[in-house]
């Protein structure tokens, strides 16, 4: 976490947190979500709108990305300050890129060992690393057969509802706004 960020959290402790604001896709990409995206629909529908605006300000994304992490519940955010800014997850709280050696890095850029990996009922397929679940984005599922077919990982079925519960993180922290489960 930037220092920045620690000096922050010291300075003004009791900062609310936000929910709903900000999402992360399918594809790595961060979402500002306005009151106008988050009427249209949760993060998750594919309404369209409710995703709300990309995020293309290189120096934003890297500050949010060098400050995301999940909570003790498995909720994401980013330490934006003194405030925790939670994250919607449209499908995992990593997407996962593969290089030509098949290193895997995350979309934050944090490198990863792969554990397993699992495909869904869809035909989505996720690696279990060092760092968690995440999702292969799309450009990379031809490397990632390649691996499969190497022997380089092992592959097992999965449920994509399943799997936030069986590892461990939630898609959407604003349902579960202090700890409880909310409808």
């Amino acid at each position: 976490m930037d220092d920045i960020v620690l000096q922050a959290m010291a300075k003004w402790p009791d900062v609310p947190d936000c929910y709903g604001w900000l999402g992360l896709d399918s594809r790595g990409q961060w979402w500002m979500r306005d009151d106008s995206a988050q009427a249209l629909g949760v993060f998750q529908s594919g309404l369209p709108g409710a995703k709300g605006s990309l995020l293309h300000h290189t120096k934003l994304i890297d500050f949010i990305q060098r400050n995301y992490e999940p909570d003790a519940l498995g909720c994401w955010y980013f330490q934006n300050g003194p405030q925790r800014v939670y994250i919607e997850l449209e499908v995992t709280p990593h997407i996962w890129r593969i290089e030509d050696d098949f290193a895997v890095t995350s979309h934050t850029g944090a490198s990863a060992t792969v554990h397993k990996s699992l495909v869904d009922e869809y035909g989505k397929l996720y690696l279990h690393t060092t760092l968690g679940l995440g999702l292969v984005h799309t450009l990379d599922v031809q490397r990632a057969a390649q691996a499969l077919e190497m022997a380089r990982w092992t592959l097992e079925d999965a449920v994509a509802d399943e799997l936030p519960d069986q590892y461990g993180y939630v898609m959407s922290p604003q349902k579960t706004k202090n700890g409880i489960q909310q409808a």
